[in-house]
């Protein structure tokens, strides 16, 4: 059988198909250039960060709640840590311990940084909610400082001294300086450390922040503070020498010392457990994978990170410290 030639309108069909093709191809094209400009300029409004989307130990974004208590030396850690790892962000709020704590049983905070670590009770709770048990430990050790104004006859103080001018006792004249008479880290170990429970005295009074402490006491002489030494401790920070020019750091009397003694919230005297009022720092991440948040803690339990808190005049409590007995004669 003879084949024929195949006529213009048998080939039509075939000629429109491959124009269709050809047009649909093109047009595909240009959808995808206009949603990539389209996406390009979403994304370049000047308000986005500069951090990538995948949330690795270096990389991503973390929304962490902190003690305010120690606000400079983490505020030292975050600026150390980001300009190492430029792709990472890391949105740091300051709260009282209270509302930290609460901070991470909501989704949108992954790591808290406080003065204590989880119950059993609290981890229990948490691996019930999230199918595993949060991780913390301690990152260092922080002293309680007592500070006083600058024309005070005072400047040493029993535990027994500052146990009943919290309790009310009238027989002392100062007024207590606290940030906050609720929820805060200093207030709760007032309560829970040195008055057992008992509730604190009608002269114990309230400021919102450490700086407020410190301005309250600058301008009374009767009123002695209770801050973090975080605040105080490193002379190579202006805004804490500002601080020490308005106020007195005051000594307590050391009860582990074999003779009598008053001492300040030095490092060594932390570290040799010669100073009183001693509280740890502590992270508290709920991560089960490797994200920013253990990254983050990894680099505060290290040397670096370790370093910065010694700078702070924190105990590190992952880096080994070495006290050495030293005479000076004058």
């Amino acid at each position: 059988m003879a084949c024929s030639k195949p006529t213009g309108d048998m080939w039509q069909p075939k000629l429109k198909r491959n124009f269709n093709m050809k047009m649909n191809k093109k047009h595909n094209g240009w959808a995808v250039f206009v949603l990539s400009i389209l996406l390009m300029a979403c994304g370049n409004t000047g308000t986005a960060p500069a951090v990538v989307s995948d949330d690795t130990p270096t990389s991503g974004r973390i929304r962490i709640s902190i003690d305010e208590s120690f606000k400079p030396v983490i505020d030292s850690q975050i600026k150390v840590f980001q300009s190492s790892f430029p792709n990472a962000e890391i949105i740091a709020e300051y709260k009282p311990e209270a509302e930290c704590l609460k901070d991470l049983e909501s989704d949108s905070t992954r790591m808290v940084i406080v003065t204590r670590g989880l119950s059993e009770d609290e981890s229990t709770q948490f691996e019930q909610k999230l199918g595993f048990k949060p991780a913390w430990g301690i990152l260092a050790y922080d002293a309680v400082a007592i500070v006083t104004n600058k024309k005070a006859k005072d400047s040493t103080f029993t535990m027994g001294d500052i146990k009943n001018m919290l309790a009310g006792n009238s027989s002392y004249k100062y007024k207590v300086v606290m940030d906050g008479l609720s929820a805060t880290s200093t207030v709760r170990f007032a309560m829970d450390s040195l008055l057992r429970g008992k509730p604190l005295g009608k002269n114990v009074v309230a400021a919102k922040t450490s700086p407020e402490v410190i301005e309250y006491v600058a301008n009374d002489p009767n009123a002695i503070g209770m801050i973090g030494v975080s605040w105080i401790g490193n002379s190579d920070d202006r805004d804490q020498l500002s601080f020490l020019s308005k106020v007195n750091v005051a000594s307590l009397a050391c009860e582990t010392c074999d003779e009598d003694a008053y001492v300040k919230p030095y490092q060594g005297n932390i570290a040799l457990g010669r100073y009183p009022l001693i509280r740890s720092l502590n992270y508290i991440v709920k991560e089960n994978y490797q994200g920013l948040g253990k990254g983050f803690v990894n680099f505060l339990i290290y040397e670096r990170g370790q370093l910065i808190f010694k700078r702070a005049y924190l105990l590190p409590g992952r880096m080994q410290f070495n006290v050495r007995n030293m005479n000076i004669k004058q």
